[in-house]
């Protein structure tokens, strides 16, 4: 198994927990759209791998109800202390190695967790392990080479371009897929999954909005490491925070792919 290094692994706690806090505002109702589009209901069992702040293991846990259960499995579950359920069960585990039951789950979600993982395709085959024939598998991934500056500051727009580069080398350097969204239809068309259903949103977003205060979080969390690679300087991601919070600017910051598809029966 190759070993991977979280990119927000050594994080400030208090931030980090801002910024997932923002991403379950920003991304999850249309995650939970997406779930319930696979019949999720009450007696489901589910399997939520990186919950992050918890909102989405939480959510799934009241759908399903007392007869149903969630299985949330995390490197860290540093965040999840409050959110424990009588049916919401919590695994300090790498999902590569994680000890789950075979054939067990009726949906398998994950969101922003396979980019993160040199060797995803070994995290892929657990999940599908444990899913049930007839299950649902759900990936939502993100499509960096999708950024785009629109409007803005000739500087600044410079500057979106230089860090989306940082971020691309980044993940370069630590043999991660900084666009590996793009490679979910194909990848689970391969592994037999069936009724994919494919969704590529790249919204364009204002400087203030959700998704650019993300990326401006991201950007201060990780700015050392895009320092690193060379590309960025330090006016660069002063510039590229400004544009996060102009709401006079206009970028696609980037895209998620989002794939649903079922295990066959049989």
């Amino acid at each position: 198994m190759a070993q991977s290094e979280y990119v927000f692994q050594r994080v400030e706690d208090q931030k980090e927990l801002e910024r997932l806090r923002m991403i379950e505002l920003v991304f999850d109702p249309a995650s939970r759209r997406r779930l319930l589009g696979t019949g999720l209901q009450a007696g489901w069992r589910c399997l939520e791998v990186g919950p992050g702040a918890g909102s989405i293991m939480t959510w799934m846990g009241e759908v399903v109800g007392p007869t149903g259960q969630v299985v949330a499995v995390d490197l860290d579950p540093k965040f999840l202390s409050e959110a424990e359920r009588p049916n919401v069960r919590i695994m300090r585990a790498d999902i590569r190695t994680a000890l789950l039951p075979q054939q067990s789950f009726n949906v398998v979600h994950a969101r922003y967790v396979l980019i993160h993982l040199p060797d995803y395709e070994v995290a892929l085959t657990k999940m599908l392990d444990s899913l049930k024939p007839g299950g649902w598998l759900v990936l939502e991934e993100p499509d960096f080479s999708a950024s785009r500056g629109i409007t803005g500051g000739e500087q600044e727009l410079a500057s979106l371009r230089k860090v989306n580069q940082a971020i691309e080398h980044m993940y370069a350097t630590l043999r991660m897929d900084y666009a590996l969204g793009l490679k979910l239809p194909a990848l689970m068309q391969r592994r037999g999954l069936q009724h994919l259903t494919v969704e590529n949103d790249a919204p364009l977003c204002a400087g203030g909005s959700g998704m650019a205060k993300v990326m401006k979080m991201s950007a201060k969390q990780l700015g050392e490491k895009y320092l690193a690679t060379g590309v960025v300087g330090q006016s660069d991601l002063e510039r590229y925070c400004r544009l996060a919070d102009d709401p006079n600017t206009w970028a696609i910051y980037y895209a998620t792919i989002a794939v649903s598809g079922r295990k066959a029966v049989g």
